[in-house]
C-alpha cells in the first residue's frame, strides 16, 4: 500500500502545526492569573472596590487568554463564531443596562 500523499508547499504552511509552546505558555498565564486574583481575595487587606475592579480585569483577561488560546479564535475561519460571541455580550449588556434603568426608575 503506498499512499499518494503528496503535500505542497502552500497546504504545509497552512497545516502548520502549532505545537505545546503556546499552549504552556498560555496555561501559565492562566494559572498566574487566577493566583493573582486568588491573593487579591484571600489577603483582605486591599480595598472592597480595587478588589473588585481587579477581579474584573483578570476575568477579562482570562476570557481572552481562553478565546485566543484554548478556542483558537485568532486562527483564520472564525470570524462567525467571534461575530456571534460579540453579539451575544452587546445584547446581554444591553438588557442588563435596561434592567437596572427599569429598577431604578
Amino acid at each position: 500500500m503506498s499512499s499518494n500523499h503528496s503535500v505542497t508547499e502552500g497546504e504545509a504552511r497552512r497545516h502548520k502545526v502549532e505545537g505545546p509552546r503556546k499552549h504552556i505558555v498560555a496555561f501559565i498565564l492562566s494559572l498566574a492569573l487566577t493566583l493573582i486574583a486568588f491573593a487579591t481575595v484571600a489577603s483582605g487587606e486591599i480595598n472592597t472596590q480595587f478588589t473588585y475592579i481587579i477581579l474584573v480585569g483578570m476575568a477579562l483577561v482570562q476570557v481572552f487568554v481562553q478565546m485566543a488560546f484554548w478556542m483558537h479564535m485568532k486562527d483564520r475561519g472564525h470570524l462567525f463564531p467571534i461575530i456571534a460571541i460579540i453579539s451575544g455580550v452587546v445584547v446581554v449588556f444591553t438588557m442588563v443596562i435596561m434592567a437596572l434603568y427599569w429598577v431604578w426608575w
